[in-house]
């Protein structure tokens, strides 16, 4: 299922050209136009889901399978030192584009590509509320 608006269902279907790296029938993994670095790229399913709690397992499943596929084929292809995987689900969590996607983002030495946060610390108290909510359900 694809949603007539939404430009990844576009992308994803071949509707609006990409520069893919890899297609099958049910993923389109291409260069993200605006690269955090080089060859940045983004997995995106060919059927609609607005995020990872809408993804139904079976694409779940290739995703996280696909990721680790292109992964190995960035580092060998690309030469890059490490690699980012970023999922963003909800405006809040920084989501722009509401279809699933993940970000698969080679990162080189030096490469200035930031992605990280200023850590907390987990107090006793969250960690006892969160533990008893969890075990709740």
């Amino acid at each position: 299922m694809k949603h007539d608006d939404c430009i990844f269902c576009k992308i994803a279907n071949g509707e609006i050209p990409s520069a893919t790296l890899y297609e099958d029938e049910d993923f389109r993994v291409f260069l993200d136009l605006g690269p955090a670095t080089r060859g940045h790229a983004l997995l995106v399913p060919k059927d609609h889901f607005a995020n990872l709690m809408e993804l139904d397992d079976e694409h779940c499943e290739k995703a996280i399978l696909l990721a680790r596929k292109m992964a190995v084929r960035m580092k060998k292809v690309l030469k890059c030192d490490g690699l980012n995987l970023v999922q963003n689900n909800g405006e809040a969590a920084g989501q722009s584009v509401f279809h699933f996607h993940m970000h698969l983002i080679p990162r080189y030495e030096n490469d200035h590509a930031h992605i990280l946060w200023t850590p907390g610390t987990l107090e006793d108290k969250d960690k006892e509320e969160i533990i008893a909510a969890f075990s709740e359900e």
